[in-house]
């Protein structure tokens, strides 16, 4: 299939990758522009990979306020350089992930933030609730661990679905920016308050 300036244009415009780096993903997939974005962000995810041991000490802390102020986030977003600090993207992408823990309310970053006696809890009510339906023994186990991947997928921020698009998590989404970025990206702590509960709940 031909691959037309316009179709390069379009997904430099939503991936803000290099005309060269469009071009090839279209090419490779045969025009089609879902599987050229999938392309792309397996590659920002191998880049990524290489990344990760770098240091990132810069970065923005992020404020932010939704309905009126019945919910706030604070959210710590970390860099490599104070060049992309200041950058429109890096800020978008933190503006962005606050939104998100407005919206999903994560209690955590990654899943190795989780406690153990937390995960324990969650898998001894997990394995009670499968024996009172009635499940066959043999098969308890393995609703244990979906039912822990599912409620890891509710509570860490980088497990939840991007809101803006549910075909990504938001750890893809970090992935990506670190690919089109070029610098290792963490999200390094939040906070999410709202207004009427209580510090006990």
């Amino acid at each position: 299939m031909k691959i037309t300036t316009e179709m390069i244009r379009e997904l430099r415009a939503a991936t803000g990758v290099g005309i060269l780096e469009c071009r090839k993903a279209l090419q490779e997939a045969d025009g089609d522009y879902k599987k050229a974005v999938d392309y792309l962000r397996q590659k920002g995810m191998a880049k990524a990979a290489k990344r990760a041991d770098r240091d990132a000490s810069d970065g923005v802390i992020e404020l932010y306020s939704h309905g009126n102020g019945r919910v706030g986030v604070m959210l710590e977003l970390n860099c490599e350089t104070d060049f992309v600090a200041r950058g429109e993207a890096f800020r978008n992408l933190a503006h962005e992930l606050a939104l998100q823990i407005a919206a999903s309310a994560p209690l955590y970053v990654k899943e190795d933030d989780i406690p153990e006696d937390v995960l324990a809890h969650e898998a001894e009510i997990a394995r009670k609730r499968s024996i009172e339906e009635g499940k066959p023994e043999n098969i308890i186990e393995r609703i244990v661990e979906g039912r822990l991947k599912k409620y890891k997928e509710e509570v860490c921020l980088l497990n939840q679905k991007y809101i803006r698009d549910d075909s990504m998590t938001v750890n893809d989404l970090l992935m990506e920016n670190v690919g089109s970025m070029g610098e290792n990206l963490i999200v390094r702590r939040f906070q999410r308050w709202e207004l009427g509960e209580h510090l006990e709940d």
